[in-house]
């Protein structure tokens, strides 16, 4: 897929994807729309430069398993999954792994089955947000917390989770929860009771004025296991934050501190895009600087580097399957179902560029 276009006019189809030795491939029911799905279409040469055209978008899928790889054990045809697509990764760069299309080849270390009764399209808002939210919270060079389990032991800690109520930030609360850790977090006051039902003990306005010296106070007595943010202009306060906790100075960083949103506005005016970039690159530099001469460690997530290492293993081996299975977690957000076809992919994209509180955009297919 070229940017700017859901479907090259006149492309033929694109040919059944054969599974890797790893992987299974995937008749997807359902797909879910992820921000970073328009910005790679809308001006992909800056975020995803390594990319072959044509090719296809997407991350989120959930459907039947249609064939193996030969060194799959722990799936079989016919079992209902959900799967994080890596097609837009550098080292795979495959049209094949993409979410956007009716068969997709995922691998099996990013695949967890899933109980009968849950709908597809409440399943597949999963993936990437619980991929981001775990690299943020679990894996070495980010905040490297315990990993979840089914009945963790309390750990006297208490995780910062800016944005809790985004589709990432709702799976952090979970999966910190579900690891023994106390959870602070952000949200709007209307999304104050649905951050609270997914674990979080105390929850404040982002829009505040007194939010960060509130969270401070808060913080007085507890131990910072960390802060993990989601949402543009999360970084800065965090950093504010965190310095002056008692605990582990680190922000996991998801989300780039410009917004990307004008880029996909049809009079965006030429000189749109390298605006962005000098925001981006100045912002960047003055957060990196912010965090250091304040003694606070920052990293940003890429959300599928726990496919390389045990975090992938952990979650959606170890946890996920038995905890979506018992109802110890929940398919958060809930599901915006905006479509019902391929056709309908790029007006969920546009939607979801327009922005969506405590939902996740989803296009269910035949």
């Amino acid at each position: 897929m070229d940017p700017g276009q859901t479907r090259p006019p006149g492309s033929p189809a694109r040919p059944y994807p054969r599974p890797g030795p790893d992987q299974l491939v995937v008749r997807n029911r359902a797909v879910a729309i992820n921000p970073l799905d328009w910005i790679i279409q809308v001006e992909g040469s800056l975020t995803y430069g390594w990319l072959r055209y044509p090719t296809v978008l997407g991350a989120d899928v959930a459907g039947e398993v249609v064939e193996v790889g030969t060194e799959v054990t722990r799936f079989r045809v016919g079992d209902r999954v959900i799967g994080h697509a890596v097609g837009t990764d550098k080292d795979s760069n495959s049209a094949a792994e993409g979410a956007f299309q009716h068969y997709t080849a995922v691998s099996e270390k990013m695949a967890c089955p899933l109980p009968d009764a849950m709908p597809f399209e409440d399943a597949v808002v999963l993936p990437l947000a619980v991929s981001t939210a775990a690299c943020g919270l679990f894996q070495t060079g980010h905040l490297g917390l315990r990993h979840p389990s089914a009945n963790p032991e309390p750990t006297g800690q208490t995780v910062l989770v800016w944005g809790g109520s985004t589709s990432a930030g709702s799976n952090a609360v979970q999966l910190a929860v579900a690891a023994g850790y106390e959870v602070v977090t952000t949200a709007s006051p209307r999304n104050f009771d649905y951050v609270r039902a997914l674990g979080a003990s105390a929850v404040f306005d982002y829009n505040s004025p007194t939010v960060v010296p509130d969270i401070i106070e808060a913080f007085q007595g507890r131990t910072l296991a960390g802060a993990i943010a989601f949402g543009a202009t999360s970084a800065a306060s965090c950093v504010r934050i965190v310095r002056k906790c008692r605990g582990k100075k680190f922000v996991a960083l998801a989300t780039a501190p410009v917004p990307f949103e004008r880029l996909g506005d049809p009079d965006r005016g030429r000189f749109a895009f390298p605006r962005l970039l000098a925001s981006l690159i100045g912002a960047n530099v003055a957060l990196q600087f912010a965090a250091r001469t304040r003694g606070v460690g920052l990293k940003f997530i890429f959300g599928t580097t726990l496919k390389a290492n045990e975090v992938g293993t952990a979650i959606y081996r170890d946890f996920l399957p038995a905890a979506l299975a018992d109802g110890r977690y929940l398919a958060a957000p809930k599901p915006m179902v905006v479509g019902k076809s391929l056709d309908d992919i790029q007006a969920a994209l546009d939607l979801q560029r327009g922005g969506v509180s405590a939902a996740k955009v989803v296009v269910t297919l035949p």
